[in-house]
């Protein structure tokens, strides 16, 4: 992969040109290795691109790639390592260290030996990349070729996770005749709950028909409840029934307050982290129970497993539901459907060529474009006949080419030669490398990254940016009023707009959450085989392997690992032993990213104070941990700390503050109170969250002025809170806030505040089950020119909306929700012209007015949603 060596030249450019050149130029009298070293990098980064081109048919030219991207991680890893020490010299700084301490850039035993041996890892280096640099005139590499860079105008906006039918094309009968297969009784039948198959080839479209299927609003009216999961490879019986309980509650939260079965479902099954704690039998116990005496429908997307006894399990807990239940399963395996189907298969077949040309032209052009360049649209005639009906490819090739007018670039797509690449039937591989291939170098690294994540994994943006940015692989922003979560933002919706992830949505904390297509995950993995790499029992993995997902546990792993010395992430998908960790630790010293949720320790080694590099720690969900050892605060370069659902850590390090690279931090804590002295300097904090604290009192205590970069602010299931303790004046930089579920919080502790003049950044805000608040804080008022969405719920006591209300122009969304005091909306609602969407759900007296007397006030507002008239 030409581009990771690309990816790590650039970084290693950014490293030179950054404080390190000075610092190490003059610690160490290396200033002419320094120099040398970055001329002799940009020489080679000017030939990768080119080399990108032409590995593939020079066998010599991708060995040559290999050993320069091992060198290059080399020099990333020295100089990484020189700025780790930089943050260590500012951490004594802060410390109030004797200035001779601080001048020096080592604190040591033997400075002059610490600084020989640096000297030498420079000079070596630098003899390394000049040795490897001599080879590249062997291949007649042509320089000065240019990266492409994302065209940021053109990018189109997220989407959601419905099926807009506009772009489903050709399906009308397909979706009339599944619909019939669901509705229909079928009187010979002699069960309860029916089995259709969906069965196509990869891309088809197998799980669009079945959305659209799914949200239709006749089938919507024939079932009480409707529930879907991703099946995919992994068909563990109790993982489904948790998937099949939480897309049971999704259901019953968007009606909720509807009528009493919802709310008695609801009460059943309480939340997600509540069925993620319940053992085997209970979990069956309630799945019985939800799906006794309801007519439901359960889709199983995506199905491999061919072993019947797995599927019979799973079928015996599912035949409770009343006559008429139904169940969708979409899968590529003719031996899936005799396995698991009861009624006739539905095989869904390619689209013709008039559909699939209408779908091209729809996301190739601009409305009504595609008039205008009639030779464009024969080219896509042609590109269309490769795509043979598939769905997949001519979305795919359709959003590569969009907004393109050159004819040049057209007949590339057309007349590229991985067309003529052997493939198998129904193999649309060659049309997604296609569009792989037209990415920019930095968009090619980050989607290869993805493949070390599981097929249907559910990505959220935050946490993908900030494993980007763990590995360095953002480019730098271009003002100062960019963020490196900006410019990883934008890379996303680019790959989205290439149909490179969908399904995209927005969850109530505002997340969006995202997937890739299954074809498209084995295309990233098809790239990225020689450098990420999943390890089981029985897997192999290469010894240049940098990148690993453990699945498994035991001596076969461990052994497996031994032979690795250069791996930075490490994502444990199992429960390991502490012994695995700890050899993880002692081994591989470059660690960027350490993902250790999935397991359960009490007290974390001491010798991770060793990853100098790691910019990214996760020990979400370890619910026996009880503390951190303070060795973690010498982790300077960290950036990400999730401890989210460690409901057992007693506290935080006291040294905390000395993590002075953390831009995300999310916290569950026994602790009572989050003050300057157990939290600490937090001016580096983009994203903090705080969720399930029992004991919490008091937030950010002696902290005035600290949180100035603070956009993302999420306060959730802190049920002894009290005060925030916020001067809301320094929150400028402040976009989502979000609290739940606080019944001790009021908010009204920062009214006391001189709040005139007050200059906002608040574009989100959700509000949920405050009973103690009883009017909107004034501050909010401070966000009148940037507040987009405004969201309130069971909020019982909420006795009136603010006069001052009105006065949010940039307000499009406001939902109340279980509010049941309020009963007007203030004048003036007439003003917010920016409003498109008002949901009023569980405010009867509300709603009533809303209807009749006020209808006047929301009369401009396109979609309204008011509780049923009673």
């Amino acid at each position: 992969m030409a581009e990771i060596g690309y990816g790590i030249a650039v970084k290693v450019l950014e490293l030179l040109g950054s404080v390190i050149y000075e610092e190490l130029s003059s610690a160490w009298g290396v200033r002419s290795d320094l120099t040398k070293l970055e001329r002799t990098v940009k020489a080679i980064k000017a030939v990768l691109l080119d080399a990108e081109e032409k590995q593939a048919s020079d066998h010599r030219l991708s060995i040559w790639l290999g050993e320069l991207k091992d060198v290059l991680q080399d020099a990333e890893n020295v100089l990484d390592e020189f700025q780790y020490r930089i943050l260590q010299k500012e951490v004594m700084k802060r410390q109030g260290s004797t200035s001779k301490k601080v001048s020096n850039l080592f604190s040591s035993s033997n400075p002059l030996a610490v600084r020989f041996e640096m000297a030498h890892k420079i000079k070596n280096i630098r003899k390394r990349v000049d040795e490897i640099a001599a080879e590249k005139d062997k291949f007649n590499l042509a320089q000065g070729l240019v990266d492409r860079k994302l065209n940021v105008q053109e990018m189109r906006d997220m989407t959601h996770s419905f099926v807009d039918p506009r772009n489903v094309i050709g399906r009308e009968d397909a979706k009339k005749n599944i619909i019939h297969l669901l509705t229909d009784l079928n009187e010979n039948s002699s069960r309860n709950v029916d089995v259709i198959p969906i069965i196509g080839i990869g891309g088809l479209g197998k799980t669009a028909i079945a959305k659209l299927v799914y949200s239709d609003e006749q089938v919507v009216g024939h079932f009480q409840l409707r529930m879907w999961v991703c099946a995919s490879d992994d068909f563990n019986v109790t993982r489904l029934i948790k998937q099949i309980l939480k897309s049971a509650i999704h259901k019953i939260d968007e009606n909720f307050g509807v009528d009493g079965l919802q709310n008695s479902l609801r009460e059943l099954l309480r939340d997600k982290k509540f069925i993620d704690n319940l053992g085997v039998d209970e979990l069956q116990f309630r799945l019985r129970k939800l799906l006794k005496d309801n007519k439901f429908l359960l889709v199983l997307d995506d199905v491999w497993n061919e072993d019947r006894n797995k599927w019979m399990e799973l079928e015996d807990l599912l035949l409770g539901g009343c006559n008429g239940s139904k169940i969708i399963v979409t899968t590529r395996n003719n031996s899936v459907a005799t396995i698991m189907g009861t009624a006739p298969t539905y095989h869904l077949d390619g689209l013709s060529q008039e559909d699939c040309l209408s779908l091209f032209v729809k996301l190739a052009f601009k409305e009504g474009e595609e008039k205008q360049y009639p030779s464009l649209l024969e080219i896509g005639n042609d590109i269309v006949k490769k795509c043979k009906g598939v769905p997949l490819a001519v979305r795919t090739l359709a959003s590569l080419l969009y907004s393109k007018v050159d004819e040049w670039e057209w007949r590339s797509v057309r007349d590229n030669e991985i067309w003529h690449l052997k493939q198998n039937e129904g193999d649309i591989l060659p049309a997604l490398r296609l569009s792989y291939n037209q990415l920019p170098f930095h968009l090619k690294q980050c989607f290869a990254y993805c493949s070390i994540f599981p097929k249907d994994y559910e990505f959220t943006i935050s946490q993908l940016v900030q494993f980007w940015m763990a590995h360095g692989i953002l480019q730098s922003p271009d003002n100062e009023n960019q963020e490196l979560e900006d410019i990883g933002e934008l890379y996303i919706k680019e790959l989205m707009s290439r149909s490179l992830f969908q399904d995209v949505y927005e969850d109530v904390m505002f997340f969006y959450i995202f997937k890739m297509h299954d074809l498209v995950h084995d295309l990233a993995l098809s790239i990225a085989k020689s450098e990420y790499s999943i390890v089981t029992k029985k897997s192999s993995v290469a010894a240049g392997v940098c990148h690993l997902s453990i699945l498994e546990n035991g001596q076969e792993v461990t052994t497996q690992l031994e032979k690795l010395s250069k791996v930075q992430t490490i994502v444990l998908q199992t429960e390991q032993p502490m012994s695995l960790l700890e050899a993880c630790i002692s081994r591989f010293k470059y660690l960027r990213v350490l993902d250790l949720s999935k397991s359960s320790f009490e007290v974390l080694p001491n010798s991770i104070e060793s990853l100098k590099h790691l910019r990214y720690l996760k020990l979400s969900g370890n619910c026996i941990i009880k503390q951190l050892p303070n060795s973690i605060c010498k982790l300077h370069s960290l950036q990400t700390l999730l401890l989210g659902g460690c409901g057992n850590l007693e506290r935080l390090p006291k040294g905390i503050r000395d993590i002075i690279s953390l831009r995300v931090l999310a916290v569950t804590t026994k602790h009572t109170c989050l003050s300057e002295k157990a939290v600490g300097c937090l001016d580096s904090l983009r994203f903090l969250s705080i969720s399930y604290c029992e004991n919490l009192k008091c937030l950010f205590e002696g902290m005035e002025g600290r949180l100035t970069y603070l956009r993302t602010l999420v306060v959730d299931h802190c049920p002894s809170l009290t005060t925030l303790s916020l001067s809301i004046r320094h929150l400028t930089a402040l976009e989502t806030l979000t609290i739940m579920d606080c019944k001790e919080l009021s908010l009204m502790e920062m009214e006391g505040e001189d709040n005139q003049d007050l200059k906002l950044s608040l574009q989100k805000l959700m509000i949920k089950g405050l009973p103690k608040l009883e009017v909107l804080p004034q501050w909010l008022q401070g966000s009148a020119n940037t507040l987009q969405l405004l969201m309130i719920f069971e909020c019982e006591n909420l006795k009136a909306l603010p006069e001052w209300l009105p006065r949010l122009k940039s307000l499009h969304t406001l939902g109340i929700n279980e509010c049941p005091e309020l009963s007007s909306l203030p004048e003036g609602m007439e003003a917010l012209t920016a409003l498109r969407e008002l949901g009023i759900i569980g405010c009867p007296d509300l709603s009533r007015k809303c209807r009749e007397e006020d209808s006047h006030k929301i009369a401009h507002v396109p979609e309204i949603y008011l509780d049923k008239d009673s």
